[in-house]
């Protein structure tokens, strides 16, 4: 790869990246820390930790990232490791069904708790018919328990990003290190923790950044709980007066300090001694057959923490194929009609249709980049590709919805990017929301295809006169092409039902995207539950064949792509 190409790479991903990731942020501090008389101030800035309401919305969102992250880690670390470890019956179908979870967005999951721990829901029908509640007298979950019905919600369904991560991590463990050990007398507990863990924490910390960082500024599901005291819905209400509230501003400023300094805290805590491993471990490790006793523990705990994480997502399948389901433990009846209906409602065709444009061109987008990226950080020498390779994988560290925000701060009237306003059409702006957002999956994907795939075959085909780019779009692109195959499908899919951008971006109903849609399809009385539902399940289908064929071809190395 010639010098010339990887400059002009670098050059085009600093200027995407200064024009649509360091403005938008720099628009977001210029909104927080300038008057509207130019002059610099810590005012509003200081307001947000004075003010009782947004300081409560800050310890609320801290609370909410640090709990979702810490069960989500107790779920995630022992499913990898037994799923390491040991066989058991049905251990190919249960690897399967615990990768479901992130197929679909949390706030949607939310929609299926909501029928199960409402007043007239499934937990408080149950208690009632054995006889814990009385008749007429449902507890009402939802107005004790909103935070803890969000920790759950968010665990159960980021966890599979840890688990990919830990199990990334597990496959790169030499097993002749951990035997070395169990020789020396470090059996069971103490070997685990004083040499798998260690090994382990680079990964565990990649998966525990990217699930904190969600969390802490997940807007979907707490606007489906109907929580307000949190800091990520009180900037979505104050989206309406961006034009003259410095406050909305000031709190993306804080979420976005907050973001960074937990991501740094947690690098210099967890990330920074990492181990050197021989490139390929001298055996592999031999698993060996549990007692029937053991299996039958493991395969009982992959099923409930299955059933668990999966229950909102049944849930949501039930509503949208139930006539009416109130006050019962199953729907009182089953229909097709909500899909039909569905069909035919002015915002669910246009919403899908909108998606697959937005999402498709931002694959494309995804797919230039992502690959010469990768191309320019693994097959050559350029000073810069450090610093490139650090650059691609940015947009995972910073918040979704302060990036949103961003973007819509810098194409206000009278903005150098004005011209992008999403009030008028927000298609161009939503292109490259998704495509900033999701190119770090490209580029890990692309990258671990690359490194996987030797260079003498370019070699040979530069010596025989082929041109340097020419061999790599010839010989190595068709050798990697499951890589690259799964990395689009993960772009794709993700930004298909991408959250944070949609909702703040797409203020026209003939420009919505599914997961608007969605949100407002719930808001709607009699059957805009279930046609949200009934959208929820398509766009559910839709990421389950994605998500696993992205497994299947990438494998374990699938934890790689959520790396930072």
């Amino acid at each position: 790869m010639s010098k010339r190409f990887s400059f002009f790479v670098y050059v085009i991903t600093a200027l995407f990246f200064t024009c649509f990731f360091l403005w938008p942020i720099w628009e977001i501090l210029h909104g927080a820390f300038w008057d509207v008389n130019g002059e610099f101030t810590f005012a509003y800035f200081k307001e947000v930790f004075i003010n009782p309401i947004y300081l409560e919305g800050l310890c609320n969102s801290f609370g909410l990232a640090f709990f979702s992250t810490l069960l989500a880690l107790l779920i995630a670390l022992p499913l990898a490791i037994v799923s390491d470890r040991y066989p058991f019956p049905g251990k190919t179908l249960f690897m399967g069904l615990v990768l479901l979870p992130i197929m679909l967005p949390p706030f949607v999951g939310a929609i299926g708790i909501r029928q199960i721990l409402g007043p007239y829901g499934v937990l408080n029908t149950f208690l009632e018919y054995i006889g814990l509640v009385g008749p007429g007298m449902p507890y009402d979950w939802f107005g004790h328990g909103q935070f803890w019905g969000m920790v759950l919600l968010n665990a159960f369904s980021l966890y599979p990003i840890l688990y990919l991560n830990s199990m990334a991590s597990l496959a790169n463990i030499d097993p002749a290190m951990e035997e070395a050990a169990a020789n020396l007398g470090c059996r069971s507990i103490k070997k685990f923790f004083t040499i798998t863990l260690p090994l382990m924490r680079p990964g565990l910390f990649a998966g525990c950044t990217l699930v904190f960082i969600w969390a802490f500024t997940e807007l979907g599901v707490p606007l489906i709980f109907d929580y307000d005291r949190i800091t990520s819905v009180q900037i979505f209400n104050g989206l309406k007066k961006i034009g003259g509230n410095p406050f909305p501003y000031a709190l993306v400023t804080v979420m976005l300090f907050f973001s960074v300094a937990f991501y740094a805290i947690g690098k210099g805590l967890f990330g920074r001694n990492t181990f050197s491993m021989m490139a390929k471990a001298s055996h592999a490790r031999e698993a060996k057959p549990p007692h029937f006793i053991v299996q039958a523990l493991c395969f009982c705990f992959f099923g409930f923490i299955s059933f668990l994480a999966l229950l909102p997502h049944l849930s949501v399948i039930f509503i949208a194929f139930s006539s009416d389901w109130y006050g019962t433990l199953l729907p009182a009846g089953l229909t097709f009609d909500n899909f039909h209906i569905a069909l035919g409602n002015a915002l669910t065709v246009p919403s899908i249709k909108n998606s697959l444009i937005y999402a498709g061109l931002a694959t494309v987008l995804n797919n230039i980049l992502g690959i010469s990226i990768a191309f320019v950080i693994v097959r050559t020498k350029f000073p810069g590709r450090g610093m490139l390779d650090a650059m691609s994988m940015l947009p995972l560290a910073v918040p979704g919805l302060v990036m949103a925000f961003g973007y819509l701060a810098m194409s206000q009237e009278g903005r150098l990017f004005a011209f992008l306003n999403p009030t008028e059409n927000p298609t161009m702006l939503l292109i490259i929301a998704y495509g900033m957002r999701k190119l770090p999956f490209m580029v890990r994907a692309a990258a671990a295809g690359l490194q996987q795939t030797s260079k003498t075959y370019e070699e040979a085909a530069q010596n025989l006169g082929c041109p340097p780019l020419k061999s790599s779009i010839m010989i190595t692109i068709p050798l990697i092409t499951a890589n690259l195959l799964a990395g689009a499908l993960l772009a794709f899919s993700q930004s298909m039902l991408e959250v944070s951008d949609s909702l703040v971006l797409a203020q026209k109903q003939q420009y919505y995207p599914i997961t608007k849609a969605i949100y407002e399809l719930m808001s709607l009385l009699g059957d805009g539950p279930y046609l949200a539902s009934a959208l929820g399940v398509w766009a559910m289908a839709f990421l389950a064949v994605t998500i696993i064929g992205s497994s299947i071809l990438l494998g374990r190395n699938l934890g790689s792509i959520f790396r930072v």
